[in-house]
């Protein structure tokens, strides 16, 4: 394929994924209640496989051409088109993380230690409890099948407590974004808890793979690095980004040298927490909330949060569609089991959550909407669920009936949501919490 073969393709793709998430978002929009988020993780199933494929076949693989055309020694290569859908998709989700971590509000979060730690620990313990119960159980019951024959009961145990344990925290936070809650308490309260939980279920994933390998260093990494990382990005870090602000702050406009030096500080932090094992998405994000509050901050979202939104962010959602698949459910028994993964996950997070959230000082509702959020899974599960595939220690079944448990519980916050805050999330937390209509304050359009 020439590089002219290759730039026409994607632009194909371009087309087809920007429409097929403009048309499908509305729909969920108009007739469903959800997100354009939300729907845009639905787009990703319905050109894959398991729906475009299924009845177009000869289109699908046309617009996406996933089957191997290289081998190098018995590894097959993917088609280029492919390796440059996946690249964009991770550049989008950086940038989009990364200003989510702009408008994360590090000193609500200083008054509400108490209710993340809470919330976080109630979101991590309860799934993670039930996760390797199920596994134990599929396990001991005959299920081997589930499992690569070289897992250990512990190993499986592990992997389901973590894949139990996840929270979308790229679609938390978009959802908090686009109801206009996420400087709220509440939002802040939620987006602490659920970057705690991911972290702390990739940790546990480490460890599962470092089991697995026989390589425990794996996990050193991924835990240490990460804690590493952290403490070297909110002191050392803080205070270099603080001095590319000065100017901004005393009314100069940002500079392309300044915007340049703040990029290269992003994608530096995804690097890293990447290489340990962590995951970019959480780097970009501490980078984002390390960076100065005021006007320096509105100048980088007004640069990077439009194009991001509309335009690259889809591509995340879409090309991990594309790798789902739903026919290999094919007895009772199986559909049982994922039955019963639903609900084990729908129990762990919504219940242990909001739980927590009340004992912290939330009323009933605002607890339930954040077991509500708590509860969705989304992308970062699938991430996490096509680790333990390509490191095989799930089977292609197993991964299914996770990945319908994703689907489900993320389908199911934003109706949920609504339905628990109204029809204006965000007018109704702000009433509950005593804060201002933004949209009253002075000079707003």
């Amino acid at each position: 394929m020439t590089d002219v073969d290759l730039m026409l393709q994607f632009l194909v793709q371009i087309i087809v994924i920007l429409s097929a998430c403009k048309v499908v978002g509305w729909l969920g929009s108009k007739f469903l209640g959800q997100t354009q988020v939300v729907m845009e993780m639905v787009t990703g199933v319905i050109l894959g496989p398991s729906c475009f494929g299924a009845f177009f076949p000869q289109a699908q693989a046309w617009v996406f051409p996933s089957a191997a055309v290289a081998k190098i020694g018995s590894v097959p290569v993917k088609h280029p088109s492919m390796t440059v859908l996946y690249v964009v998709a991770q550049i989008g989700l950086v940038l989009y993380m990364f200003t989510v971590g702009l408008e994360f509000n590090v000193a609500l979060i200083s008054k509400r230690v108490k209710g993340v730690i809470s919330v976080s620990m109630a979101g991590i313990i309860l799934p993670f409890i039930l996760g390797a119960i199920l596994a134990i159980g599929l396990v001991n019951g005959g299920y081997h099948g589930l499992f690569a024959p070289s897992v250990t009961v512990s190993e499986a145990a592990l992997y389901m407590g973590a894949a139990m344990c996840i929270t979308a925290f790229p679609m938390l936070a978009r959802i908090l974004v686009e109801r206009g809650i996420a400087q709220t308490t509440m939002g802040t309260l939620a987006l602490g808890a659920g970057a705690a939980d991911d972290v702390t279920a990739w940790a546990l994933l480490a460890v599962v793979l470092a089991s697995y390998k026989h390589d425990m260093k794996f996990a050193l990494y991924a835990i240490v690095g990460g804690t590493i990382f952290a403490i070297v990005n909110f002191t050392i870090g803080k205070r270099l980004m603080q001095t590319l602000s000065k100017g901004v702050e005393d009314g100069q406009p940002l500079s392309q040298g300044t915007f340049l030096t703040t990029m290269l500080f992003l994608f530096c932090g995804a690097y890293i927490t990447d290489a340990i094992g962590v995951y970019a998405v959480f780097g970009a994000f501490m980078v984002g909330a390390a960076m100065p509050r005021g006007k320096f901050i509105k100048e980088l979202r007004s640069r990077i949060e439009p194009l991001t939104v509309s335009c690259f962010l889809p591509f995340f959602f879409v090309y991990s569609g594309l790798n789902t698949k739903f026919g290999l459910l094919n007895t009772p028994t199986l559909w049982g089991i994922c039955l019963l993964a639903c609900a084990a996950a729908m129990f762990g997070k919504f219940g242990g959550c909001t739980l927590a959230a009340r004992i912290a000082g939330e009323s009933w509702r605002s607890a339930a909407a954040i077991g509500t959020l708590m509860n969705a899974r989304g992308l970062m599960e699938l991430i996490i669920l096509n680790i333990g595939r390509q490191q095989h220690v799930i089977s292609d079944t197993l991964f299914t009936i996770l990945v319908i448990m994703a689907i489900v519980t993320t389908l199911m916050a934003s109706p949920l949501f609504k339905a628990i805050l109204g029809s204006d999330p965000g007018k109704t937390v702000r009433d509950l919490e005593g804060l201002p209509d933004p949209s009253m304050a002075v000079g707003a359009v």
